[in-house]
């Protein structure tokens, strides 16, 4: 093993192990939770409303990739130069990447920024990007994953330079509740509840958990109504999520939007025009543009009603690291 896994505490060399760099991986992913908690067993980060990003770096190449495996090295060339900084050579990072609106992180102003592919015009857009990195999954030929989070998160600290674009993503021990009190005092999207023992494991656990401070999810578009009065583009998106292999109708999203927005969604939905509904349970309303289920909207809303519409939903931006058959109903679980 390299040099600085000699400093390793036993308990961190008998999970580590040697592997060949991995390409790409599915993330851990974190379960809605509906209730803040304390827990000294757990670790609590602050939730960012921005994109999750896989930092894959070997050698001289840097590989920014979306969850679902899309480059944005072009996007976002500060950063793949930041990472190409780093004292280490070979690496897996897991983090998110955002952009500020005060203090408060915007996913409506990092759209802006992550619909531009052009590395020297994302430059001069004006609109100034971080990456907060959590996780360390791999590094040097050692695959972590197996490691407790607790255990990656003070190797993440101690190996890595952070300042200027690059941020650590800081944690508080067992303190969720007032953590979270705070979060939502300062208008942020919340915290994400993590076991400090948790090995990094793909797909969705019940080990990490986002306690949000408002309601809000993904949702697959699947048609737009056209605009009343002065509106331009469209009236309003018709959004649903999947259940069991059916695209379910959730309701309908009209704010929320500015009319530069209005207008790029309306280009990009109606080359996707169809001729049905792709809701299984599709509303009977006339005027309405069928599309295919291809697009991921980020909404924002109170609450779910009782017959599983969206009650005073608003449209925070368009998500395209997300596939739209992963978009579900989020339903936070009981704990035990």
């Amino acid at each position: 093993m390299t040099d600085w896994c000699d400093e390793l505490p036993d308990h961190v060399l008998e999970a580590a192990r040697r592997s060949r760099m991995p390409r790409h991986f599915e993330p851990m992913l974190a379960t809605l939770a509906d209730m803040p908690f304390s827990d000294d067993d757990w670790l609590f980060e602050r939730k960012f409303d921005g994109i999750r990003l896989l930092v894959f770096r070997d050698g001289d190449h840097v590989e920014l990739l979306t969850r679902n495996g899309q480059s944005r090295n072009d996007h976002f060339p500060e950063l793949v130069n930041a990472f190409a900084g780093q004292p280490h050579r070979r690496f897996v990072l897991d983090g998110e990447v955002v952009a500020f609106a005060g203090r408060v992180t915007s996913f409506a102003r990092l759209q802006q920024r992550a619909g531009i592919s052009d590395p020297q015009a994302a430059r001069d857009s004006g609109i100034a990007i971080h990456f907060y990195v959590f996780d360390c999954p791999w590094l040097d030929g050692i695959d972590l994953r197996r490691v407790a989070l607790r255990d990656r998160k003070s190797l993440l600290r101690r190996h890595f330079s952070f300042g200027g674009r690059l941020r650590y993503a800081a944690h508080r021990n067992g303190v969720g509740e007032a953590y979270h009190a705070e979060a939502c005092r300062k208008g942020w999207e919340g915290v994400l509840a993590k076991q400090a023992d948790s090995p990094y494991r793909r797909g969705r656990s019940q080990r990490w958990l986002k306690l949000k401070c408002s309601q809000g999810q993904e949702l697959v578009i699947g048609g737009y109504t056209e605009p009343q009065g002065s509106r331009s583009g469209f009236g309003a998106l018709l959004v649903g999520y999947y259940e069991d292999d059916a695209l379910r109708y959730a309701g309908r999203v009209g704010t929320g939007f500015d009319e530069a927005e209005l207008t790029r969604l309306h280009d990009v939905l109606a080359s996707l025009e169809r001729a049905t509904p792709p809701f299984a349970d599709a509303p009977s309303e006339r005027g309405v543009h069928w599309v295919e289920p291809e697009r991921v909207a980020e909404v924002a809303f109170t609450e779910w009603t009782e017959d599983g519409r969206l009650r005073h939903p608003s449209y925070v931006g368009e998500r395209d690291d997300k596939d739209p058959r992963e978009v579900v109903r989020e339903v936070a679980p009981a704990r035990t």
